[in-house]
C-alpha cells in the first residue's frame, strides 16, 4: 500500500533508512533493452550521501546490486530487482526521537497512523527510500534515450532567496555537475554554497526550487481525463520527501497574463510535427505532450531535522524540547536533482508504453 508507482512501467520500493538495505522491483521494462550498469551507478552516485561538504556526512557507497531481470547486460522482460545495502548505520543518533517528535517530519503522523514507526533514520519517510526510484529511473532514462533521444535534465534554480539566471535551452549536464550545489549559474552557485554552509553552521536548514526540462519528449503522451501527463508528473515529484509545490510551464506567473499573452501560437512545420512560438504550456496541452520541451519546477521545504532546539511533544502528547543529532543535509536540493530526474523519467517511460499499447494498431 503506497509503495508502488506506475501502470505498465511500474516500480515498488522497499527498505528503511537504517535497515539492512533499500531497493526496488521494476516490472514492465521491455525485453532486450541493453542496460548500462555504470549509468545506473552514476545516477546513484549523484544521489548518495557524503558527496560534498554541503550534504549529510553519512558515508555510503550505495553500490547497486541487480538481483534479477537482467542477463549479460540485457533486460529479460521479467521483474528487475535492484538493491543497495546500508553500511554506515548509527541508530544511536536517533534515541532522542524515540521520545520526541521532530517538528514538520513524519514522526508524529506515522505514529498517529500506524501506532508504531521506524524512528531510527525516519524509516520509509527517509530520503534514503529514493535510492530505488533513482535506480529504476536510470533504466527508464536509457529506454527513453534509446527509443526517442529524450533527455531529462534538472538543476537547482533557487536556494533560500538566491535565484539563478538560467536559459533552459542552453544548460548542459556538465554545467549542472560543475559545482557541488548543481546550479548551472556558476556565479550564483558560489553564493548558494556559502548560504547553505552559513545556515548549516547555525544548526538550521533551508529549501529552494529545482527546475527540470525534458528535451525531445515523445509526442502524444498523456491520457485524458484523470491521467493527464502533468497530473502524473505532479504526483510523481510531489511524492518525493520534502516537496511542497509544483509548477509546469508558466506556472503561477501565467495567472498574471491575459489569454492573448499566454496562448502558444502554432507555427507551420514542414515535418508535420507540432511547433509553437512560445512554450507557456510547458510542453503539455490538454494533458498531452506536444513535442515542445516539458518544463517543470518543484519546491522543496527546509530540511525538518535541525540541530537548533525546538518545541515539540512526545508520544504521550507532553511538551518537550528537541535538538536533533544525527547526520542530515542542511539543504536537500543538491541531492534531490537526480531524484526529480528519476521520477520524470519513470512517468515518461510509463506513458510511452501506455501510448504504444493504445495506438499500436493505427
Amino acid at each position: 500500500m503506497g509503495s508502488s508507482f506506475g501502470t505498465l512501467f511500474r516500480i515498488s520500493t522497499f527498505g528503511e533508512s537504517h535497515g539492512g538495505g533499500v531497493g526496488v522491483i521494476l516490472e514492465g521494462c521491455p525485453p532486450r533493452l541493453e542496460i548500462d550498469l555504470q549509468a545506473i551507478q552514476a545516477d546513484l552516485d549523484r544521489r548518495r550521501p557524503g558527496q560534498s561538504r554541503i550534504t549529510t556526512p553519512r558515508k555510503e557507497a550505495d553500490q547497486v546490486e541487480i538481483l534479477s531481470g537482467v542477463m549479460d547486460g540485457m533486460t529479460l522482460g521479467t521483474p528487475i530487482a535492484m538493491m543497495v545495502r546500508n553500511r554506515d548505520q548509527r541508530p544511536q543518533d536517533y534515541r532522542e526521537m524515540e521520545v520526541a517528535f521532530r517538528p514538520s517530519h513524519a514522526d508524529a503522523t506515522y505514529q498517529a497512523k500506524y501506532g508504531i514507526q521506524a524512528r531510527s533514520g525516519g524509516g520509509r519517510a527517509s530520503a534514503r527510500e529514493t535510492i530505488g526510484r533513482v535506480a529504476a529511473g536510470a533504466i527508464a532514462r536509457q529506454l527513453l534515450s534509446k527509443t526517442h533521444g529524450t533527455e531529462v535534465m534538472a538543476w537547482v534554480k533557487r536556494i533560500h532567496d538566491l535565484e539563478a539566471s538560467v536559459d533552459i535551452h542552453a544548460v548542459r549536464r556538465e554545467n549542472v555537475e560543475a559545482n557541488i550545489v548543481r546550479c548551472p549559474d556558476a556565479a550564483m552557485a558560489e553564493r548558494m554554497i556559502e548560504r547553505i554552509e552559513t545556515i548549516g553552521r547555525d544548526g538550521d536548514s533551508c529549501g529552494g526550487l529545482i527546475e527540470c526540462v525534458v528535451h525531445s519528449p515523445p509526442v502524444g503522451l498523456g491520457m485524458p481525463v484523470f491521467d493527464k501527463l502533468e497530473a502524473d508528473l505532479a504526483k510523481a515529484v510531489m511524492s518525493l520527501p520534502a516537496t511542497k509545490g509544483f509548477e509546469i510551464g508558466s506556472g503561477f506567473d501565467g495567472t498574471l497574463l491575459k489569454g492573448s499573452e499566454h496562448n502558444d501560437a502554432f507555427l507551420p512545420s514542414e515535418e508535420g510535427r507540432l511547433r509553437t512560438a512560445t512554450n507557456n504550456s510547458g510542453g503539455i496541452q490538454g494533458g498531452i505532450s506536444n513535442g515542445e520541451p516539458i518544463v517543470i519546477r518543484v519546491a522543496f521545504k527546509p530540511t525538518a531535522t535541525i540541530r537548533k532546539e525546538q518545541q515539540t511533544i512526545n508520544d504521550r502528547g507532553q511538551a518537550t524540547k528537541l535538538a536533533a543529532k544525527g547526520r542530515h543535509d542542511p539543504c536537500v536540493l543538491p541531492r534531490a536533482v537526480p531524484m526529480v530526474e528519476a521520477m520524470v523519467n519513470l512517468v515518461l517511460a510509463d506513458h510511452l508504453l501506455r501510448q504504444q499499447g493504445q495506438c499500436s494498431l493505427w
